[in-house]
């Protein structure tokens, strides 16, 4: 059985992801086999597996980290917020149903078999489980039924790394605060603290980090830097929503809706010198792109009726007559067409008016479609020509089926990677075009045609702004952070505390 180490937070954002990612990357690169765990992720960021289950994007991150492909038993449940008090709940991959928050609450003890299951199958094929909490341990309120942070750490027999966020402030009181928060037997739990994203010269730092020892008397076993690595972040605390970007050779602008999903479907753009990649709320905000992409959402027909109100349907729609090329995915795409309807209430039921840019219809299904995908773009006219015939590749996650009218053709010839059954995807008509597949810009070739035809439609020379393999781009990354660790991390403490485990109370 597989040894566990567990990396906890003081609150969300403290960094957890990025640093289970980050032992996950030392561990593997030290010959170990490794892989992540978090018992329960709450996120719109979501992926398909080769199997067609359902899992949380940062436990793909965490194993693409460790080298080894994704799976479900990495992230047994999943919540996906459907509003601000209820969630999707998704257990092994598949959807068990929407619950309340209060609901959840009273069912979750029951997912503790699937749980264990999950992680005791995970714990027979490797050395070491990383596995990562979600908020924080402190939460008093919620500590009684808890199987995601101390609860979990209990059920793995798991050492704790608690991690703190010096960036936004008061690390100390963070750190003190949540452990003298613990019960005796989780505060025994807590065998290394870790001071996260520093910024500046940590010989400053040095008198508190021995006060916070004395006082907590636990070992500080690392003082993290502020790294600006670019891997996939957790949805609800990017950090990518709210910066100020200048504008590049290339712009695009993506609208921020309020249940935006997938925007790591964007990250390969964000790769590319010389584009920018800008993600807007408000119509000013819109400035003058040269591509506007509506992207994937947990709540199409809402975040529909949101641009509507807020008077960005209409500038959309205006840049859409000047000609501007606008692409849309899942969500994003199916907003393109004339009517959006949900005779089962899978939303909010009814039929309300698309923005009217493609001509078709989408009518919202009972099941979702799960599936990874590969295939490539069709021969397309007008100004998406560029991407005709590029390959491509996926996957699709989505509740609603299509039908194509008038002009619209469709975008692409997919292929469902576990039955092999070929059918059309997508759509494009003019300056318009759409997709429900995620992760479409991720192959290089893809990318770097989207580029061209931006190009070519503002007439400029793009030749020099290649595309990156981001495959091999993501790899660097981990790399880089696995090397920045190693030198603020006491890694040879973290393996001892790995090896002596703890002795349960």
């Amino acid at each position: 059985m597989a040894k566990a180490i567990m990396v906890q937070g003081t609150m969300s954002n403290a960094g957890k992801s990025l640093l289970a990612a980050g032992l996950c990357r030392i561990f593997k690169q030290d010959g170990y086999r490794v892989a992540p765990f978090k018992s329960q992720n709450m996120a719109l960021n979501s992926f398909i597996t080769e199997e067609g289950l359902e899992m949380g994007r940062a436990q793909v991150m965490q194993a693409e980290a460790a080298g080894i492909a994704p799976s479900v038993l990495m992230n047994p449940i999943l919540l996906k917020p459907t509003n601000d008090v209820g969630s999707q709940v998704i257990v092994n991959g598949e959807v068990l149903g929407t619950m309340s928050a209060r609901d959840y609450f009273k069912y979750k003890k029951k997912l503790v078999p699937d749980i264990m299951k999950a992680y005791r199958k995970l714990a027979e094929e490797n050395d070491i489980i990383v596995i990562e909490g979600a908020g924080s341990p402190a939460e008093i309120n919620l500590k009684e039924e808890d199987i995601v942070n101390m609860g979990m750490a209990k059920l793995a027999k798991a050492p704790v790394l608690l991690v703190g966020d010096i960036d936004r402030g008061g690390v100390f009181a963070q750190l003190i605060g949540t452990v003298e928060l613990l019960e005796e037997d989780e505060r025994a739990m807590v065998k290394g603290l870790i001071i996260n994203k520093f910024r500046g010269d940590k010989t400053i730092l040095d008198p508190g980090v021995e006060m916070l020892e004395e006082r907590s008397k636990i070992p500080v076993v690392g003082v993290a830097p502020y790294l600006n690595i670019q891997v996939e972040d957790e949805d609800s605390l990017t950090e990518r929503f709210d910066r100020n970007q200048e504008v590049g050779v290339i712009d695009i602008a993506v609208i921020r809706v309020p249940r935006i999903s997938n925007f790591t479907d964007f990250n390969p753009l964000e790769s590319i010198p010389g584009v920018s990649l800008r993600y807007v709320k408000r119509p000013h905000e819109l400035k003058d792109p040269d591509m506007i992409i509506l992207p994937g959402t947990k709540n199409t027909m809402e975040d529909l009726l949101w641009m509507r109100e807020s008077g960005m349907e209409a500038a959309i729609l205006k840049e859409a007559s000047r000609g501007k090329l606008i692409f849309g995915i899942c969500g994003g795409y199916q907003m393109l067409g004339e009517t959006l309807s949900d005779p089962y209430g899978v939303e909010a039921g009814g039929t309300v008016k698309g923005m009217g840019l493609l001509p078709m219809d989408t009518e919202f299904a009972r099941q979702k479609t799960r599936t990874r995908v590969t295939g490539k773009f069709r021969e397309l006219t007008g100004d998406f020509a560029p991407l005709g015939n590029t390959e491509l590749e996926g996957y699709e996650i989505h509740m609603g089926e299509t039908i194509l009218k008038g002009d619209a053709k469709a975008a692409a010839l997919i292929c469902d990677s576990v039955s092999g059954v070929e059918k059309l995807d997508g759509a494009f008509c003019k300056n318009v075009c759409g997709t429900y597949v995620h992760g479409v810009f991720d192959k290089e070739e893809v990318a770097e045609a989207l580029i061209s035809a931006l190009g070519k439609k503002k007439g400029i020379d793009v030749s020099q702004m290649a595309g990156v393999d981001f495959a091999a781009f993501k790899e660097t990354q981990y790399d880089i952070l696995a090397a920045e660790l190693r030198k603020h991390l006491d890694m040879k403490k973290i393996y001892e505390i790995l090896d002596n485990g703890i002795d349960m109370i």
